[in-house]
C-alpha cells in the first residue's frame, strides 16, 4: 500500500511522511478503528504523534480514497481500509461486536431504493441490533 499511498499523495502535491504511513498501516491492521484507537496504536510505535495529526491524516487518506469511514456508534467515526472488499457493518448494541457482511445481503433494499432514484453508499451502511450471543444470554433462565 505504500506505493499506492505515495503515488496518490504526489498526485495531490503532498509528501509521503512516516506519520501518514503509520496511520494508514494502523487502519489496515485494526480493520475498524476510531481516531483514538488509531492514535493509541500509532503511539505504541512513535510516541510523538498527536491526535490532531491522526485526525488530519485520516481526512487526507479518505480524500485520497485509501480509507473510508462509517458510524458504528454515536461517538467518533470508525475508519477502515478501502483495500477490503465493500461490506455492510452489523453492530451489536450490547457487546459492541462488529461483523462485516457481503453487500448482497441488502441488495433487495438497495434495488428498491435505486428504483426510486436513490443510490446507496453500502460501505457506509451500519445496521444495529443484538447479536446471537447476546440474544441467547437473554433467553437463559434466571436462577430463582
Amino acid at each position: 500500500m505504500s506505493d499506492d499511498l505515495a503515488q496518490r499523495l504526489r498526485e495531490q502535491g503532498l509528501r509521503l511522511t512516516p506519520q501518514r504511513q503509520l496511520i494508514l498501516r494502523a487502519v489496515e491492521e485494526l480493520r475498524h478503528a476510531t481516531p483514538d484507537e488509531v492514535l493509541a496504536h500509532v503511539r505504541d510505535q512513535v510516541s510523538s504523534v498527536n491526535a490532531s495529526t491522526v485526525y488530519r491524516t485520516l481526512e487526507v487518506l479518505e480524500e485520497l480514497g485509501l480509507v473510508r469511514h462509517t458510524h458504528l456508534s454515536d461517538r467518533a467515526p470508525t475508519y477502515h481500509s478501502t483495500d477490503e472488499h465493500e461490506h455492510v457493518h452489523v453492530v451489536c448494541r450490547r457487546c459492541h461486536a462488529v461483523r462485516s457482511y457481503d453487500p448482497g445481503l441488502v441488495q433487495p433494499l438497495v434495488a428498491a431504493l435505486a428504483d426510486d432514484g436513490f443510490v446507496v453508499d453500502v460501505g457506509h451502511l451500519a445496521i444495529f441490533g443484538t447479536c446471537a450471543d447476546c440474544s441467547a444470554a437473554d433467553e437463559q433462565p434466571r436462577p430463582t
